[in-house]
């Protein structure tokens, strides 16, 4: 069994830091109507070692902190990590887990219940990329994964054969909601924020009219820009 205390002082040091990142990123899921209780998780992997921080299960959001992070090995088993053992980690924590194993440029996994995002999942849709948005963030449709059943990697693996052909970071997983990626967990929100974002606004179009595709060579371009000239570098 992994004790964080037995740590190096540096990963424990990496540990803190990623506690206090996700707890404030967890944050971001209420504040943009992204989920309602206590559904959701955003998780991040650990700098430096091969372990990945997680809500717990089950609790409020208001009531989240730095202390209450679980921190996991990347097959999502919990390690003695300083919080009380009652304490487990998100029923979603085998999926992250996952997808960490099998996708090691991603850093950050988020999930959501979002309305518009979660009702193209019901009905096995992808969100279409007719927005320029869309091609600027998700270089394409949004997909929809396979029904998986939660509480074991099911979800995960189901996430990684989706997006391995994809430059989306979401996938809507089919009759549960979306699952986003990043290089860390704050890309990873962002994802989430813009993909209920854009299936909110094609739903609403949707409903005045036929939507119009963009050509893939436009959206090939937006992309190109967006990912490598668009914002402040260095």
């Amino acid at each position: 069994m992994i004790v964080l205390s037995e740590l190096a002082s540096d990963v424990q040091a990496a540990v803190q830091a990623t506690r206090v990142k996700v707890a404030k990123l967890h944050a971001e899921l209420p504040a943009n109507n992204l989920v309602v209780w206590t559904a959701g998780n955003v998780s991040e992997r650990v700098p430096g070692s091969d372990l990945f921080v997680i809500k717990p299960s089950g609790v409020r959001y208001d009531e989240l902190s730095a202390d209450v992070m679980v921190v996991c090995t990347l097959d999502g088993e919990k390690i003695v990590d300083g919080t009380p053992d009652h304490l487990s980690p998100s029923s979603d924590t085998a999926a992250h887990a996952y997808v960490y194993r099998h996708m090691p440029e991603v850093g950050g996994v988020v999930h959501t219940h979002s309305t518009y995002a979660t009702a193209f999942a019901a009905i096995h849709e992808p969100i279409p990329c007719v927005l320029t948005m869309m091609g600027d963030e998700f270089g394409g449709e949004v997909p929809v994964g396979p029904f998986a059943i939660i509480g074991d990697d099911s979800i995960g693996r189901g996430i990684v054969e989706t997006l391995k052909d994809s430059r989306s970071p979401a996938v809507l997983m089919a009759n549960h909601g979306p699952f986003t990626i990043g290089k860390d967990a704050t890309a990873a929100v962002k994802a989430a924020v813009m993909v209920e974002e854009v299936a909110r606004t094609v739903a609403i179009a949707r409903g005045m009219g036929a939507l119009q595709p963009i050509d893939q060579k436009h959206i090939d371009s937006l992309y190109e820009r967006y990912q490598n000239v668009y914002g402040q570098k260095g």
